[in-house]
C-alpha cells in the first residue's frame, strides 16, 4: 500500500477528540511520514495556523 494523499494536495482534516485541540478544516499536505500501525501519517498545514500538524490518514478527506 501507499499513501493516500499526495504532498501538496488539499484535505480536510477532523480533529480527533482524544488528541490536542486543533481547528478542522482544509490543509496542505506538506510530507508523507511513516506509518503508525495500520495507519499512515502526514505532515499537514494550515493557512490560519503558524505551524504544522501531524495527522493520520484516517482523519483526512479530499478537500
Amino acid at each position: 500500500m501507499k499513501h493516500k494523499f499526495p504532498v501538496g494536495t488539499r484535505v480536510l482534516f477532523t480533529a480527533s477528540n482524544v488528541a490536542r485541540p486543533a481547528a478542522s478544516g482544509s490543509y496542505e499536505v506538506i510530507r508523507l511520514l511513516p506509518t503508525e500501525g495500520d495507519d499512515y501519517q502526514y505532515r499537514i498545514k494550515s493557512s490560519t495556523e503558524a505551524f504544522e500538524r501531524v495527522a493520520k490518514e484516517s482523519q483526512l478527506a479530499l478537500s
